[in-house]
């Protein structure tokens, strides 16, 4: 799959899923911006794809403290190319693992700002410079714990039904416009996202990121335009 000349920002860049799709980005062919709170992480994965003899560049920007400087962000990539082909909401925060009776309120609002508020904002801001692409799209990365329910993780699986819901909706706001909008389930990986909510499953019984990134590339083509506000979903 190429994405030749596709300009593509991914949040969560730093591990994870996020790491794995903006490798597999950048191998084929697209120039990757890299968006997380932690600079080291971000090197790192631009390390990984310069080795490779791909191009990336970096973003530090902590989604759960910074989202008012989401607009530089949409400034500097405005100055710089004039349009964004890709958004890839790919972060995400779990939060404790606790009932929800007597859960921090504090801590629940960090959970809605990473996987809620830093969407939309992301999604508000870029969607001028997505319009200005001949194929524009923006992907939601969601899970099973927001479509059904996940006791314990409550927050976070409320979350992640809000980002479906707020994807459908935005999906039919932009219907007739040039931009898909769509979420993607990917399924159980191998990170340290998930070993947080799952701290006694084997990792080595699940699929590695690297190896469920490549179902977004054809998601991020500029030939594939079927998509939109639909939920994909992987086992």
């Amino acid at each position: 799959m190429s994405l030749e000349n596709r300009i593509i920002l991914v949040t969560g860049a730093g591990s994870g899923l996020g790491r794995a799709v903006a490798c597999a980005a950048a191998a084929a062919g697209a120039q990757v911006f890299l968006l997380g709170s932690r600079q080291k992480p971000l090197e790192e994965t631009d390390d990984l794809i310069r080795r490779a003899g791909g191009e990336a560049g970096i973003v530090p920007l902590n989604l759960e403290t910074e989202l008012q400087r989401v607009p530089e962000v949409a400034k500097a990539l405005f100055e710089r190319f004039g349009r964004l082909d890709v958004l890839i909401n790919a972060a995400a925060m779990v939060g404790p693992r606790t009932p929800l009776a007597v859960h921090c309120p504090a801590d629940w609002d960090a959970v809605f700002r990473v996987n809620v508020s830093a969407p939309f904002f992301l999604t508000r801001e870029l969607l001028p410079l997505l319009k200005k692409s001949p194929a524009g799209r923006v992907i939601q990365v969601v899970c099973r714990e927001g479509l059904e329910p996940a006791p314990f993780r409550g927050a976070y699986g409320a979350s992640k039904a809000a980002l479906w819901q707020m994807t459908r909706t935005w999906a039919q706001e932009i219907a007739h416009g040039t931009v898909r909008m769509s979420a993607v389930d990917p399924g159980p990986m191998a990170t340290a996202l998930r070993a947080k909510v799952f701290p006694g499953e084997n990792p080595a019984t699940l699929p590695t990121p690297e190896s469920v990134a490549g179902r977004f590339l054809e998601l991020a083509s500029a030939t594939f335009r079927d998509a939109h506000g639909e939920l994909l979903q992987y086992k």
